[in-house]
């Protein structure tokens, strides 16, 4: 039996929500709790009851949403979580009658290894994402030697409005035996962060130019905040006479984010310095709490964040005005799954509120269309992590089926690291060898940009690339060939080598020298002292200055000499 195995409970494939249950050594603990019901846990219960304690990386629903049941269904079994966190979680239950004990999460400090237990220790790193979200290494001390395993949450290596990006650099060789990471965006690359917000920007503000207002279905935390701080901040509105609704869902996440002001980055606290963070009736555009559709004023457009599971169908129906509601990418693909694949999706209450906008639909009044804002890592910021971390074994979790099997089809990580996909209910175990031989380190990723211009496309690319000892190979042409590889671009440089071998035949229709007709090809090989390819595998179409033709009697890949 392995030293670390996982049993998941819930992998985040669709509505499930993350719970894993992990066990180093004689030690077994959970890594979030955002199951929609605890079912599965009660029919664990003997070994549930038994755990050391629950780790919750942040506050979204997915990850957080059952914590409160689980205390009250284990109340011996303690919860820990970053300090934001522990501020965050009872947004998950607004309800007034739900009764939330003051220590439901224990909140744990960033960086520093916290002793949980004699041979068990845990250690915070903020993760991006959503303010307190972390991610964690569990060290676990066995008689023989020590076990590693990294839980990566929700993560995202960009900086976002609210929010600074997981410290790649902190991380950088830990080395741990075991990697639990989420793929919800697959093999995806996204645009930089920077430039989806001014394309979001862009289209909120021609909309508004075209008298149309705007409704931004969000969740309780997170992506509404990000909005009204962009909304707040970005150049294309400020100072534009534009009222800003947050419904009240939204808005008691706010008023939780100010609490949290030490925890953003040191930009937020200085422009919270100069002017609130989010309500403000001075400043335009100026941002206003909704407490009921009579308070929109129909003569002007405006935009409205409201709480996705709310009834927002009633906003858009309360003016004369047309509408169009914007959905996150990430989230219209989910609702497009479950209409798809639930047979009773029509009672879920964030299909019910579109559902009751069919005739507006139809009619054009009200149009949907889709945005991208990520908060998640793409495949560039996952596979960084990983080979950071430089793990022994990676498993994939938290995303569509089809995204985490693209993820471990890699062959960047396929030849590195050995490769997991968990599924519900199965454990999975990680056989961790005595003598563990790490995978080589990666081959540097250098990003540049693309520029085009009149009559070509410049590509720039960090200096750094001259370093290494093959760029003289490419420096002597200064030549490179571009093709497409399904959606990418493969950018490939020429040495003085494949020039000499990279004739075309159609581009030389008078002249059909060729390796392949060379007195001196033997073997596949070329065989004259006089030719830059002496000794060198040739491509048959190849060809240089030192061809000579095959006398006409003799076979192909002979020459004279041989044949006498």
């Amino acid at each position: 039996m392995s030293e670390v195995a996982c049993f998941p409970f819930g992998l985040g494939h669709s509505q499930e929500g993350v719970c894993l249950e992990v066990r180093m050594g004689s030690r077994h603990f959970l890594l979030d709790c955002g199951l929609p019901d605890l079912a599965a846990l009660e029919a664990a219960r003997d070994r549930v009851e038994r755990a050391d304690f629950l780790f919750c990386s942040h506050a979204h629903s997915d990850h957080a949403r059952a914590i409160l049941a689980f205390h009250q269904a284990f109340p011996k079994v303690p919860i820990y979580g970053s300090e934001a966190t522990a501020q965050l979680l009872p947004l998950n239950w607004p309800e007034p009658q739900v009764a939330i004990p003051s220590n439901l999460c224990q909140a744990l400090p960033w960086h520093t290894p916290i002793q949980l237990i004699d041979d068990l220790t845990i250690q915070l790193w903020p993760a991006g994402h959503l303010p307190g979200a972390a991610c964690a290494l569990l060290t676990y001390a066995a008689p023989k030697r020590t076990y590693t395993l990294f839980y990566s949450g929700d993560f995202f290596i960009s900086n976002s409005r609210l929010v600074d990006g997981l410290p790649l650099e902190a991380l950088r060789g830990l080395r741990p035996d075991v990697v639990l990471i989420e793929g919800t965006a697959g093999t995806a690359r996204h645009p930089h962060r920077r430039q989806q917000e001014n394309q979001l920007a862009t289209v909120v503000n021609g909309l508004l130019q075209e008298g149309r207002s705007v409704l931004l279905p969000v969740p309780s935390l997170g992506l509404g905040q990000e909005l009204v701080m962009l909304l707040r901040s970005h150049h294309q509105f400020t100072g534009k006479d534009i009222t800003v609704w947050v419904d009240p869902t939204v808005a008691a996440g706010c008023d939780l984010y100010l609490d949290l002001m030490p925890y953003f980055p040191s930009s937020v606290q200085n422009f919270a310095r100069h002017q609130p963070l989010f309500w403000d009736e001075r400043i335009l555009p100026r941002i206003r709490r909704l407490t009921s559709p009579a308070q929109l004023d129909s003569h002007y457009p405006y935009i409205l964040i409201g709480h996705r599971e709310a009834d927002l169908h009633a906003y858009c129906q309360s003016s004369g005005r047309p509408w169009t509601i914007l959905l996150p990418d990430s989230f219209a693909s989910s609702l497009a799954v479950s209409m798809l694949t639930t047979p009773d999706a029509g009672e879920e209450p964030t299909l019910a509120w579109l559902q009751a906008l069919s005739a507006e639909l139809e009619s054009g009044q009200v149009q949907i269309e889709t945005y991208l804002l990520t908060t998640h890592s793409d495949r560039v910021g996952t596979t960084q992590l990983i080979h950071n971390l430089r793990p022994q074994h990676v498993a994939f979790i938290h995303g569509q089926p089809s995204h985490l099997a693209d993820l471990a089809g890699l062959e960047e990580l396929q030849t590195r690291y050995q490769l997991h996909l968990p599924s519900v209910g199965k454990l999975l175990e990680f056989p961790i060898g005595d003598r563990f031989l790490q995978p080589a380190a990666p081959e540097p990723v250098f990003e540049g940009e693309i520029t085009q211009l009149e009559d070509s496309v410049l590509l720039l690319l960090p200096d750094a690339l001259t370093a290494d000892s093959r760029w003289r190979a490419l420096a002597d042409t200064g030549l490179v060939q571009a093709r497409w590889q399904g959606d990418e671009l493969v950018i490939k440089g020429l040495n003085q080598r494949d020039l000499l071998r990279a004739v075309d035949a159609d581009d030389r229709p008078n002249l059909p020298d060729s390796c392949q007709r060379c007195r001196f090809l033997r073997e596949g090989r070329c065989r004259s002292s006089a030719s830059p390819l002496y000794g060198m595998r040739v491509s048959p179409e190849g060809y240089c200055t030192a061809f000579e033709a095959q006398p006409a009697a003799q076979p192909p890949g002979t020459d004279d000499e041989a044949s006498a």
